[in-house]
């Protein structure tokens, strides 16, 4: 690997990925597949985004991210 690890070009990936999932389209299947479809569709958006929210750290090779999961305060 020539290139060192960027924690926050990681970072940036995963919010690109969670935009490429609210993008995509369906695909022409019907009923109980569609529905799974779907289902794994908010699971990959929920997942990339919450990883583009978080903040990355890189210590002694240690890497931690760190997301807040609790709600907005008004």
């Amino acid at each position: 690997m020539s290139d060192a690890f960027d924690p926050q070009d990681m970072i940036l990936r995963f919010r690109e990925r969670a935009e490429a999932v609210k993008r995509r389209g369906l695909p022409p299947v019907e009923g109980p597949e569609r529905l799974r479809f779907i289902e794994a569709a908010r699971l990959d958006f929920q997942d990339y985004a919450m990883l583009g929210d978080a903040v990355a750290t890189l210590d002694d090779g240690i890497l931690r991210l760190e997301i807040d999961l609790r709600p907005p305060t008004n």
